[in-house]
């Protein structure tokens, strides 16, 4: 039996760690990509292009481990099915679930790995990433816009430019061309629009903060008489102070629920639910973390049984049985957390639904396979 078990474990660790670098390299170029322009279009520090890229390594992890768990038992275990060596096993007298069993305790050390890395490694270079892209907002400003797009990126206000150019001055390509501000007043209320034929990032590192010159324009001002109107005044210059989002009044960043741990979860969720507030979101996000790390556990599990029942060494057949298998997981995860969110279900029942979905198929499958 452990030369049995040898020699399977070397059938699927061979396919999961190919499965795990192609996994890696595909989902890493797509978004080094984008962090490469970063440096190109933007002009932003490759240092600091460098840290995003090394934060979102963890991140993607969370996703990648699982799908290449369910890639290699597929592969491994659908070849092994098609040449009849699992049918030869079990002509021996060896239980198909004393053959599995290895896997599952892959999985579930897999699942166990995830844990710790969903709930210590993830929230740190999350906030170190929202971190990274802050410095990056300060320093470079025009790197948090996109001409032609609505940005949001700054406290209270929402942009839009046509267009932006080089400082021919300076080299920086932070020159605004027909600049829109909106400042929202509230529910039913007109925005405050601001107008301006050109503006200019001013970069204050020290104070953490970003000044706008607008030049040539008009802006919204409140009517004292009438506080909620306003009248156009026209300028010639004028400066405007923008935060950028996630920072409070001292400039210092706050953690957003990806940035917390398990345990700044439940403390959140314990202060809130003292004050009568709605912690649906908090809870969806403390169960998303557990239930995403014991995917690995259950792709093993579902994934397990099917490669042997459908008996095809094809890989590409294969990889297509466990491409329909992701996908479904992901489109349940997705909407059962949607109905979490609007209070249809608990977060607790809804964030692990999937994973009971997929657990009972396995069991279901692996249950008629060795009754078989």
């Amino acid at each position: 039996m452990k030369i049995l078990r040898n020699y399977f474990l070397k059938e699927f660790i061979l396919p999961f760690l190919l499965s795990l670098g192609v996994l890696i390299f595909v989902m890493l170029l797509g978004n080094l990509i984008k962090l490469v322009e970063l440096i190109i279009t933007k002009g932003v520090n490759p240092l600091s292009v460098f840290k995003l890229f090394v934060f979102l390594i963890p991140y993607l992890l969370t996703y990648i481990i699982p799908i290449a768990v369910l890639s290699s038992v597929m592969l491994s275990l659908g070849r092994l099915s098609s040449d009849n060596e699992i049918l030869a096993i079990r002509a021996s007298g060896i239980n198909i679930f004393r053959f599995i069993f290895p896997l599952m305790v892959i999985g579930l050390t897999l699942s166990l790995f995830l844990i710790i890395l969903n709930d210590r490694v993830i929230p740190k270079a999350h906030f170190a990433t929202r971190k990274t892209l802050i410095d990056i907002g300060i320093k470079n400003p025009t790197a948090a816009i996109e001409a032609g797009t609505f940005i949001d990126s700054f406290q209270n206000y929402v942009l839009f430019v046509y267009s932006i150019e080089k400082n021919k001055q300076t080299g920086e390509r932070n020159i605004l061309n027909n600049v829109r501000i909106y400042e929202p007043q509230g529910k039913d209320k007109p925005s405050r629009t601001i107008v301006a034929r050109r503006g200019e990032f001013v970069s204050l590192p020290e104070k953490r903060t970003v000044k706008l010159k607008l030049i040539d324009g008009t802006s919204d001002e409140p009517d004292p008489n009438k506080p909620g109107e306003f009248f156009k005044l026209n300028f010639k210059t004028y400066y405007m102070t923008l935060n950028l989002s996630g920072q409070n009044e001292k400039g210092e960043l706050e953690k957003k629920p990806k940035d917390m741990t398990i345990k700044e979860l439940k403390d959140q969720i314990e202060k809130l639910t003292s004050q009568s507030i709605e912690t649906a979101p908090l809870l969806t996000q403390l169960h998303q973390k557990l239930a995403l790390a014991f995917s690995a556990l259950v792709f093993i599990l579902v994934a397990s049984p099917l490669a042997i029942i459908t008996h095809r060494r094809e890989k590409t057949l294969n990889l297509g049985f466990a491409f329909l298998i992701v996908v479904l997981y992901y489109l349940l995860l997705i909407g059962f957390e949607s109905l979490s969110l609007q209070g249809n279900l608990p977060p607790a029942l809804s964030v692990w639904m999937p994973n009971i979905i997929f657990s009972v198929l396995g069991v279901v499958l692996l249950a008629k396979l060795c009754a078989s």
